[in-house]
This record gives structure tokens, sequence and C-alpha cells, in this order.
């Protein structure tokens, strides 16, 4: 069943519920997409960028949509890229792509560009419910990808599948999930590699995106989207930052005031707004994340650890003496772009990203968000959802490793 937003609302929203879905459409179309205005970063300008090879990677795009993903992440603009095609569905919005990537080359599909021999890695910023499908695709015709979260969307055999095809093929996936390159994972990264948080004993992870439903989505997948399926935003603040996964899981679901999520009138079957997921981690810790579609006020993605040794919370803490010492130590801010790719939305993480995906396949290493971390990132939210809609059941979580350590 695929029904337009426009055509939903006309049908099943009451006169009450249709007053309300009104000012929180108004007050969507009026505001930024959450998350694209966040540009400020902490980056170290006093350092100056190294290229890690002179070689070009000749690169797709695809997808233009609502949030213009295709183009955000400044692909385009590195050094070591190559556009040489994009493709939409939507011929006004493939030109656009084309003109934003001065690429001349334009494909009708997916299914079409993949066909190019010439194309050595793929972009893929199409609709959230495809991801997985066009991943693979790319992949089983030789292809690198990356590709805009979540990984899945709501399947747990789409998971194993794109598993499967990464380990089988050998080829670099990266899902580009923004909360890896905050200024405060990356810094919290930074120190937990280094041992300053130990074992992280409680993370917390917040993704609250009022007005989320509202926006204009192809066959209107956003519709009543349950909470948990786009849960990155917040999960990364623990899974990001330690490479870890989640094991266990409790999730309680609340009603959504809006009649978008009537279980009977979205395509999810789904009924909660918001979904506030509690995880036992891999490291024998706990973590809550929360992800809320339908309640105005503070909103964004916000996250904070607690360690064994100290916590982060906007800065670093601890009151260890040989820790504090190490801290000092320590420069966290993040190293230079290269020229004219800038940090761009979601806290400065967007040019993070397209460069980590690039020097990860000059390299031949896995990138930061591997298909190990990008699965235990997104499925956990799966899961998760399953148990509210469980009443909170009490449920196990798959886990996935890099299939190439040994």
């Amino acid at each position: 069943m695929t029904f337009s937003r426009r055509s939903f609302l006309a049908r099943t929203l009451g006169a009450a519920s249709l007053a309300m879905t009104s000012r929180a459409m108004n007050f969507a179309q009026e505001q930024t997409i959450a998350g694209f205005d966040e540009t400020d970063t902490n980056a170290n300008e006093e350092a100056v960028w190294q290229p890690k090879s002179d070689r070009k990677i000749r690169m797709g795009i695809v997808g233009y949509g609502v949030c213009r993903f295709g183009a955000a992440f400044g692909l385009q603009n590195h050094p070591n890229v190559d556009v040489v095609a994009v493709s939409d569905l939507f011929p006004d919005r493939c030109n656009g792509l084309a003109a934003e990537c001065h690429c001349e080359k334009t494909y009708p599909s997916l299914e079409e560009m993949v066909k190019d021999d010439s194309i050595e890695a793929i972009f893929v910023a199409t609709d959230a419910p495809h991801h997985a499908q066009h991943c693979i695709e790319a992949m089983r015709h030789g292809k690198h990808v990356a590709t805009a979260v979540p990984a899945v969307f709501g399947s747990l055999e789409d998971a194993d599948r794109l598993y499967e095809t990464v380990k089988e093929t050998g080829l670099t996936y990266m899902m580009f999930e923004t909360t890896a390159w905050r200024d405060g994972a990356y810094a919290s990264r930074e120190l937990y590699k280094q041992g300053l948080f130990g074992k992280m004993i409680y993370s917390e992870g917040e993704y609250y995106h009022y007005g989320c439903h509202l926006i204009d989505s192809l066959n209107g997948w956003r519709i009543g989207l349950p909470p948990q399926w786009y849960p990155t935003h917040s999960n990364g603040f623990y899974t990001c930052v330690t490479g870890g996964s989640f094991t266990e899981v409790t999730c309680y679901g609340m009603p959504s005031v809006f009649d978008a999520y009537i279980p009977e009138n979205n395509a999810h079957g789904n009924k909660f707004g918001t979904e506030i997921a509690l995880f036992k981690t891999s490291e024998g810790g706990a973590a809550r994340m929360g992800v809320s579609w339908d309640t105005p006020g503070h909103g964004g993605e916000t996250g904070r650890n607690r360690g064994q040794f100290g916590s982060f919370f906007d800065s670093f803490q601890t009151e260890i003496p040989e820790i504090s010492e190490k801290f000092a130590a320590l420069d966290l801010r993040k190293p230079p772009l290269p020229p004219g790719v800038e940090s761009g939305g979601h806290g400065g993480s967007h040019g993070y990203l397209g460069n980590e995906f690039v020097e990860a396949i000059l390299e031949q290493r896995k990138p930061l968000v591997d298909i190990a971390c990008a699965l235990n990132t997104t499925v956990s939210g799966v899961v998760a959802h399953l148990s509210a809609m469980r009443d909170g059941e009490h449920m196990t979580i798959p886990q996935y490793v890099y299939p190439f350590e040994k």
C-alpha cells in the first residue's frame, strides 16, 4: 500500500487531529530539517590535510530527494573523487543533482547506473526502505558502497542479506552515520581508544525530531514511521564511540496523538511516535536510547557517556589524577578536511563522512562505520521496536562482526 502524504491526510484525519497536524506541518515547513543547520565543528585549523593518494575514484551518486543528501557530503568536491554519473527517479531532481555535482552523465535509476562498468563506487542516498536493496545491487555489480542511514529498514532478513553480500564481495561498505563525527562523539571515541573511559558503564543517546513524520518522502515512507527503525542518530553515541554493540533490549513506546500513528493509517502498522529503549551493551554496561517524532520542545541529536574512569557530557570530567594527566595531553580537535570540502551539517559531520569513505577505499581498509558497526547500530533498533510492540518484552539482539577480522 503506497500513498502520498497529501492524499493520506485528506482521507484519514479527523477535524481535531487535522488541526493539530496542520500546526505541526506548518512548524515543520518553517524550520530547517533537523541537523542541517548545525555546522559548527572543532577542527584543527592549524593542520594541513595530507592526501593519501593522487588517484581519483570514479563515483556515482544516486538520490536527491527532500533532504538533498546526494550532494550533502562533499563527495563532488573531494580532490580524490570524480563524480562520473548521477541518478534519481525524478528527472528534475536528477538534473539538480547533476548540476550540483558538475556531472553530465545521468541515469534514470540505480538499476541502470550499476551496469556502468566505469563506476568504482556509489553513494546511495535513496529512500530508506530501499537502502539495503540498492546497496546489495551495487555490490553485486562490483561497486564499493556508502549509504545514508539507516542500513536496513525494519528487516532482520535484509540485515543478514546485506551482511553476507559485504562478506562475499569483499568490497568497501560504509554507513554515513552523522553521530560518528559530531565533536562530542569524536572526542569520546579518541578518549575511549586511549583507555580514559575504561569500560563504558552507561550511555545515553537521544534523537528528537518533532514533525519528522510530516516530511514529504517517496511513497510516504515516513508516515507512521516506527521511531526505533531510524535509531542510528541516538544509538551511534555508543556504537560509534566504542565500536561495541547492544546485546539485549527492553523498549517501551508511547502511542502518538497524531492519526498518522493509528496502525491502519500507515504502512508499518505502527502506533508509537516515541520509543525509549533500554539496552545491555557488549561490555556489560547499560544504555538508554530514545527516538521521538511527535513531542515538541527540545530536539536534535545528543548523547553522553559514563565510564569506569570518567564521563563525557559536553566535556570530559574525571577525579582520577593519572587519567586527568593523560586527558590534558590529548588534542581532541578533528583533523583537517581536503580543500574544497566543507564540514557541513549535523554538527559538522558531513564532510568527514565523505572523506572517510574515500580514504577507506584508497587505503583498502575498513571504514569507521563499517558493515558490523552499521548493522549493530541499526538492527538493535529494529529489535527494540519489536519489544515495544510486545509491551516491553525482553529480547536478544543479533550480533554482527567485521567479516574480515581473523
